[in-house]
């Protein structure tokens, strides 16, 4: 007779709320969860996502209310990149139907800023394509940043320029930068199935470069790209021992054109869980919703404002986003409210560190920053 093998049992409701209870208690104490405990998070039934929300909603609030900081992505540079990165429009040999050009002079990009700003817009974060700078590239976004800082010198304007070369991230923070973001985007044993032509190790030693040179460090994942439960813990905890001041959680775009244009992996309930270990794992930092939460999240995105405390307004690098409008009033509608350039974003405490971090940069700061 046929031996039936018997499917996983279903957590019990009581033991999910012991779970949960361990985590929220932790996270409250910005303490990291155990590898155990975030995995068993992932493998929580949809039947109990709601309380899953509700656990991460709670240290969401904790740290940062009901306020949802608005990011702005301007695109400097589109296309013509020489790494192969599996998800990326822009990767050699991709067939993906984008906007191709070079860089966009500075005083473009500063009427893109003032725009998003003039929205609600606190970050503006300049991107371009390619392996990495040249020091002329530096310098030409070093006068971006000035045209932007001398139009709205509150503004926080974070930098996205790839790998970085010796020198180049204390270039950008004599310029006026106030972060560099470069993600680890997935595990470190699943970077070879990603990308090629630089490794896991190269990017964490460009966020180390930009950290040790004052700049605040930004970097995040991509999920989607077939990672198991184990790779989702294993990039979460990677970055947490980098120390990242904001955290953006993206999910994969499938461009067609691309290595993996043909992958729909994800459920909401799946990126909603994801949303809720990153909070458990980064309490007190900023985490952030990022591209592909409108193809993923769809009619959810609503309860990913619990989980996150900041999205991007308006279009990504080479998609578009939601309507500014239709996302400002979203988070009106969930009850949530924009944080205004004169608000603190991150708790006390990391705001000090952060301040520390400059200071031992040889950056100017006044005494009471």
């Amino acid at each position: 007779m046929k031996t039936m093998t018997q499917p996983p049992a279903t957590p019990a409701r009581d033991d999910v709320a012991d779970l949960l209870s361990a985590l929220t208690a932790a996270a409250l104490e910005r303490r990291r969860p155990a590898r155990e405990q975030a995995l068993a998070l992932l493998a929580t039934p949809d039947e109990d996502l709601l309380d899953v929300i509700a656990a991460a909603g709670r240290v969401r609030r904790a740290h940062f209310g009901r306020r949802v900081k608005l990011n702005y992505l301007v695109n400097m540079k589109s296309g013509l990149c020489p790494e192969d990165c599996f998800y990326c429009s822009q990767r050699l040999g991709s067939q993906a139907e984008i906007l191709k050009y070079s860089w966009i002079a500075p005083d473009e990009a500063a009427a893109l800023a003032a725009k998003a700003v003039d929205a609600g817009a606190k970050r503006v974060c300049l991107v371009a394509s390619g392996r990495g700078p040249s020091d002329r590239d530096v310098e030409r976004v070093a006068d971006t940043v000035a045209a932007i800082k001398g139009g709205t010198p509150d503004v926080e304007v974070c930098v996205c320029l790839g790998l970085l070369k010796a020198g180049q991230a204390t270039r950008l923070a004599a310029a006026g930068a106030d972060a560099y973001s470069h993600n680890l985007n997935t595990a470190e044993e699943k970077y070879a199935d990603i990308c090629t032509t630089h490794t896991f190790a190269d990017r964490v030693h460009t966020l180390q470069d930009a950290t040790g040179a004052g700049l605040s460090p930004c970097s995040g994942a991509i999920f989607g790209m077939g990672e198991s439960d184990e790779d989702v813990v294993s990039v979460a905890f990677a970055l947490r021992d980098l120390d990242p001041n904001s955290v953006p959680v993206n999910f994969l775009i499938p461009f067609e054109g691309t290595p993996l244009g043909d992958r729909w992996d994800l459920t909401p309930a799946r990126c909603l869980r994801i949303l809720a270990l990153f909070r458990f794992v980064f309490p007190d930092v900023e985490v952030r919703l990022a591209g592909g939460r409108e193809i993923h999240l769809r009619t959810l995105q609503p309860l990913a404002l619990h989980l996150a405390n900041a999205i991007f307004l308006g279009d990504y690098l080479t998609s578009e986003g939601a309507p500014g409008a239709a996302d400002l009033a979203m988070i009106a509608d969930a009850g949530f409210t924009v944080e205004g350039r004169e608000e603190t974003t991150l708790p006390t405490a990391r705001a000090e560190q952060v301040a520390l971090r400059r200071r031992g940069a040889g950056t100017e700061l006044p005494a009471n920053t």
